[in-house]
């Protein structure tokens, strides 16, 4: 399923897409998590009366993290054949799970997420990680999916400084001209990005809801500058 082409896109150009590489069976247990996810944090905002959680904006978008903390049927999925061969592609015969999350747009309103790389969420230096963009629903630019900027076109493969925005709270790494390539394809369809490569979403002007998993590794732990563990590091092959 992942070919030697598209190792090469990846480890060159920073990110990788499978189309329909998601199994029906998959697809149904990651739709139902997100929907027990987006209850949750409406009931959440309700209860504490804000507006906002973090970076989740009630009716509009949730941006939900470690999930499988606290739904460990998610673990299927994160440890799945799926996964172990994706992580053997990117990051070789040593892979650690990290962190997962749901993002999620609601129709009509689901607003854009900013040029940003992964790693700008880490403060401090690291190896580059992996993240899988698993679409929940189909994809396509006109219900906000995301839009890569390859390493040659960035100009760069390293981390870069994230600024924040005052009014969104997204972290932004990119303020140019070059609007990055769209990811259009079905639902099942995992994205495969390099925690350094810079990415944006558009808005979802549709209908209908657009649901995304994030599940990310690392080819070794990521420890704080303290030397505690930053989220998670649990061994991907035995």
């Amino acid at each position: 399923m992942i070919s030697d082409e598209m190792r090469h896109q990846f480890h060159e150009r920073g990110f990788m897409v499978l189309e329909r590489a998601i199994a029906a069976d998959g697809l149904e247990l990651l739709r139902a998590e997100c929907a027990g996810v987006m209850v949750s944090i409406d009931a959440e905002i309700a209860a504490g009366r804000q507006d906002r959680h973090r970076l989740s904006v009630p009716g509009s978008r949730y941006f939900v993290s470690e999930v499988a903390k606290s739904r460990p049927r998610l673990r299927r999925f994160l440890f799945s054949d799926l996964m172990r061969r994706i992580c053997r592609a990117t990051l070789g015969n040593r892979a650690y799970f990290f962190l997962d999350q749901f993002v999620v747009k609601a129709a009509d309103v689901g607003g854009t997420f900013s040029w940003h790389q992964d790693s700008g969420f880490i403060p401090f230096e690291h190896h580059p990680y992996v993240t899988c963009w698993c679409a929940l629903d189909d994809i396509s630019e006109e219900n906000g999916t995301i839009y890569v900027l390859p390493y040659d076109r960035a100009g760069t493969r390293e981390r870069i400084p994230h600024v924040k925005d005052a009014v969104s709270n997204d972290l932004v790494g990119y303020d140019g001209d070059d609007p990055g390539d769209p990811v259009v394809a079905p639902a099942g369809t995992v994205a495969v990005f390099s925690s350094t490569t810079l990415h944006r979403s558009g808005a979802n002007r549709t209908n209908q809801i657009r649901r995304v998993y994030l599940a990310q590794y690392s080819r070794e732990p990521i420890l704080n500058p303290d030397g505690s563990l930053r989220r998670s590091a649990v061994p991907v092959f035995s």
